[in-house]
C-alpha cells in the first residue's frame, strides 16, 4: 500500500510514473525524427535520395505515435494520472505533429508520390497557435486551464498521424486525400470545441466572481 505522502506526491506529478516516462520518451523521439527526416530531405536535394533515412523516420514516427495511446492506457490502468503527465502529453503530441507537417509540405519537393498540402499544414499550425493563445487567455482570466480531451480531438490526432505516416510510406492512393480531408474536418471541429470549452471556463469564472461580490 502506498503511503499518504507518496500518494500526494503522485497527484502533484512529482513522482515520475511509468506513463510519464513513456511520454518523456516520446518527446525525446521528436529530435531524432526531425534529424532523420532532415537528412533525408538533404539527400533528396543532393540528387541521391537516401531512402533509409525516410524509413527510419517512419519507424520513429510510428513508435512515437503508438506510445501516445500506450501512456494513456498505462496511466489509467495503473491509476497514475498526474498533473505532470497531463502537461507533457500534449507537448509531446504537438511537437511531433508540428515538426512532421512543417517538414513534409510541398515546398521541400520531396521525391515522394504523395505529400501534405500546404493548406493542410497551415490549418494544423493555425489551430495550435489559436489553442495556445486561448490557453494563455483562459489562464489569465481563470487562473488555471482545464483541458478536457474530446473524442473528436483524439480522432483528429489519429487521422493527422495517419496522413503523416502515409506520406513517409510513399504509398500512392486516392484514399490518401480522403484521409487528409477527414483529418482537416476533424481538426476544425476539435479546435472549435476547445475554443467553446475555453469560453465556458472564462464565463463560469466570471459568474463565480460576480456571485462572490453579491
Amino acid at each position: 500500500m502506498p503511503t499518504r505522502e507518496k500518494m500526494k506526491k503522485t497527484e502533484k506529478g512529482i513522482v515520475l510514473t511509468l506513463a510519464t516516462k513513456i511520454t518523456i520518451g516520446r518527446i525525446l523521439a521528436v529530435p531524432v525524427f526531425v534529424l532523420l527526416l532532415t537528412y533525408y530531405i538533404l539527400s533528396v536535394k543532393g540528387g541521391a535520395a537516401n531512402e533509409m533515412y525516410r524509413w527510419a523516420a517512419l519507424v520513429v514516427f510510428l513508435a512515437a505515435s503508438l506510445s501516445d495511446a500506450l501512456d494513456g492506457y498505462v496511466a489509467r490502468s495503473r491509476n497514475e494520472i498526474t498533473r505532470l503527465g497531463q502537461i507533457l502529453d500534449p507537448i509531446a503530441d504537438k511537437s511531433l505533429m508540428l515538426s512532421a507537417v512543417i517538414l513534409l509540405t510541398r515546398p521541400y519537393q520531396l521525391s515522394l508520390p504523395v505529400y501534405l498540402p500546404i493548406w493542410f499544414s497551415v490549418l494544423i499550425i493555425s489551430r495550435e497557435v489559436i489553442l495556445i493563445g486561448g490557453a494563455f487567455l483562459v489562464h489569465h482570466f481563470v487562473g488555471k486551464v482545464e483541458v478536457r480531451p474530446h473524442v473528436i480531438g483524439k480522432a483528429a490526432t489519429l487521422f493527422q498521424m495517419t496522413s503523416v505516416a502515409w506520406v513517409l510510406s510513399g504509398y500512392r492512393s486516392p484514399l490518401f486525400y480522403v484521409c487528409v480531408a477527414i483529418a482537416a474536418v476533424l481538426t476544425c471541429c476539435s479546435g472549435a470545441l476547445y475554443v467553446v470549452d475555453g469560453l465556458r471556463q472564462i464565463e463560469a469564472a466570471h459568474q463565480a466572481e460576480n456571485n462572490g461580490r453579491e
